[in-house]
């Protein structure tokens, strides 16, 4: 009997390759192949196995759960919550970076330095996560990001880019150079994610590094263009 699975955490061939073994270790499996573009399992067994068997073989990086064929409606529901279980600490950090920011400049109110701290502040918070992992984080990144496809190295400096612009927005120094900056480096990020989206394909998003799963949706596209309109404001104000 075969069945098949979706898999969620899976970043490079590497983690594919990972999958792939503790499944085939399981006693049971005749043979398991994962594919890392469509995030599946195809998985043949001589006697049907438990979810949680299949996921005790897996590290706690992967989540697999059995696709239905019977009901897509159910399983799109399963995945959805999911999603938005994973997706919490991505809207923590949000909230507590606005929530920041705010005070920062509540008395009196200033806009212009509430999106100056807000960006600076997202910038290093969000670089933080990277910098723990900066071994995995290229990995993820290329899986979306166009201009880390084509040039490597831009991958594994990614982080400490966003620790200069973080100082250079919090410190006011050199602004116009950081907003430009930031208008193409998440221009180029959020061309891959729009790709990623529309392409439906279930990937590791790399916008908290590899420390925290999270899973490439509208959530990251919205996070991006928040940062692209505040800078596009900043530019036409500081050019008016």
């Amino acid at each position: 009997m075969k069945h098949t699975y979706k898999i969620t955490g899976m970043t490079c061939n590497g983690c594919k390759a990972s999958v792939e073994k503790n499944l085939n270790a399981l006693p049971d499996v005749i043979k398991a192949s994962v594919s890392l573009e469509s995030s599946e399992a195809i998985i043949e067994m001589s006697h049907h196995i438990e979810i949680e068997t299949l996921q005790n073989a897996l590290s706690d990086k992967y989540s697999i759960i059995e696709k239905n064929v019977f009901n897509p409606v159910h399983e799109t529901i399963v995945a959805s919550k999911s999603d938005l279980q994973q997706l919490f600490p991505l809207f923590l950090i949000f909230g507590y970076i606005t929530i920041a920011s705010v005070l920062l400049n509540i008395k009196p109110w200033d806009t212009t330095r509430f999106m100056l701290d807000f960006m600076g502040l997202f910038y290093i918070v969000f670089s933080f996560f990277k910098l723990l992992d900066l071994k995995g984080f290229p990995e993820s990144f290329r899986m979306y990001d166009p201009l880390a496809k084509a040039v490597p190295a831009y991958a594994r400096i990614y982080p400490f880019i966003e620790v200069v612009l973080g100082l250079m927005f919090l410190m006011r120094f050199e602004i116009p150079i950081a907003l430009m900056a930031t208008l193409i480096i998440l221009g180029i990020t959020t061309i891959g994610v729009t790709k990623a989206l529309l392409n439906k394909k279930t990937i590791q998003c790399a916008c908290l590094g590899t420390a925290l799963k999270l899973p490439m949706t509208k959530a990251t596209f919205i996070e991006n263009s928040i940062m692209i309109i505040m800078a596009v404001i900043m530019l036409i104000k500081t050019y008016n």
